[in-house]
């Protein structure tokens, strides 16, 4: 059984995201609760004062005045205007002190409290009515701000840790890879030294020319192979390299060992001259045949898989083209993912190091074109002119 190692990564991640939407949920819900306590209490607040200010128009005794007095000069927190019955201000109060002696400022602020908030009639005797517009405090305008800003706290931080938790698994990946290619290629230098003298033994006992021709390519790859490998985790060095003959040594190999009702072709391209790019070939060669050999295996043994070279004006384009089983479009956004595989028997890190090998080592990009299932699939790769 299969085991998936960035199961608990993505557990993680996901428990990091549920705890983030719960905290801020739960801060909202709080905060509007505790909002609208403080809007009930200034309204509650708000008509005490203008009964006072009725008390004090209308029966205009000493003790009640006093007490309408009082409770009038208590509101220092929430801006008010009063109006008379034709919209002429007759009264501001807590404005802004710099401003509130202007107008236009008056009204302007007049206007605001208007769209805002339905007035408080004052009745002030022989039908006369004065008219208060307000708006809410400044303490509660900073309270509706509060869960945003700490919505956003919140998010900052579990950005922080993601981008923390994501980059120490990434460097940890990358340790064990480049341990684990090192290794590999440790452990093949020493049968393959034994491979290229048994190479030589059999050419001196005359054996078949054709047999150890072939013998000797496939030990010739198995060279290569260990050269990728001891490469891995440090900056390979790029030359000036002809694409055209790079996918060319790379088609001969492969058309050669896919199968009788496999064909891998390559297309000429469609512009003349060399297609020079910088590259490490070996590595470049392993991007190839990983495209091509996902493409021979779509096939299940019947199909063709064809490459085709483009050249634009920066950059070239190199078209892995297959008609086999295709892919649905959740493969399609898995399929660079470490671990990710179709197939029974793998490791899933063919793709997931050819992205790394096109993108780190040579600025390229590599994606999946387009896919379909049951028609195949197009993968792209594109790699800067040198």
């Amino acid at each position: 059984m299969k085991i998936d190692v960035y199961s608990k990564k993505n557990t993680w991640k996901l428990l990091l995201f549920l705890c983030a939407v719960a905290v801020g949920v739960g801060t909202l819900l709080y905060t509007e609760t505790f909002l609208q306590k403080l809007r009930d209490e200034e309204e509650k607040k708000l008509q005490l004062w203008a009964e006072s200010l009725n008390t004090i128009l209308t029966a205009p005794d000493d003790q009640q005045l006093t007490l309408a007095s009082r409770m009038i000069e208590s509101n220092t927190t929430i801006p008010l205007i009063m109006t008379d019955g034709k919209g002429q201000i007759i009264s501001v109060r807590n404005l802004d002190p710099l401003k509130a002696d202007d107008p236009e400022y008056q009204q302007k602020m007049l206007s605001s409290m208007q769209e805002e908030h339905e007035p408080i009639q004052v009745v002030i005797g022989d039908g006369q009515m004065n008219l208060i517009y307000y708006r809410h405090s400044h303490l509660l305008t900073q309270l509706r701000i509060y869960p945003l800003i700490l919505l956003g706290v919140i998010g900052l931080l579990v950005g922080v840790a993601y981008l923390a938790f994501s980059s120490a698994r990434r460097a940890e990946q990358d340790r064990v890879w480049t341990g684990m290619a090192r290794e590999t290629a440790h452990q093949i230098g020493t049968p393959l030294s034994s491979l290229v003298g048994w190479v030589h033994l059999l050419r001196e006992k005359k054996v078949d020319s054709m047999i150890t021709d072939e013998m000797e390519r496939d030990v010739q790859r198995l060279e290569r192979i260990t050269d990728r490998f001891s490469k891995i985790g440090s900056i390979p060095e790029l030359k000036s390299a002809d694409l055209s003959e790079v996918i060319s040594r790379t088609v001969d190999y492969l058309s050669a060992r896919a199968g009788r009702k496999v064909v891998v072709a390559f297309a000429a391209p469609e512009t003349e001259g060399p297609h020079v790019a910088l590259l490490n070939a070996p590595l470049f060669e392993w991007v190839l045949e990983n495209l091509i050999r996902n493409g021979i295996d779509a096939l299940d043994g019947e199909g063709s898989v064809v490459i085709r070279l483009e050249s634009g004006a920066n950059q070239h384009r190199i078209i892995v083209e297959d008609d086999g089983k295709g892919m649905g479009s959740a493969q399609q956004r898995s399929v660079f993912r470490p671990g990710f595989t179709t197939k029974k028997r793998g490791w899933g890190l063919g793709l997931t190091l050819a992205q790394r090998i096109v993108e780190q080592y040579h600025n390229g990009q590599i994606s999946v074109q387009s896919s379909e299932l049951g028609k195949g699939t197009r993968m792209l790769v594109r790699i800067p002119k040198a």
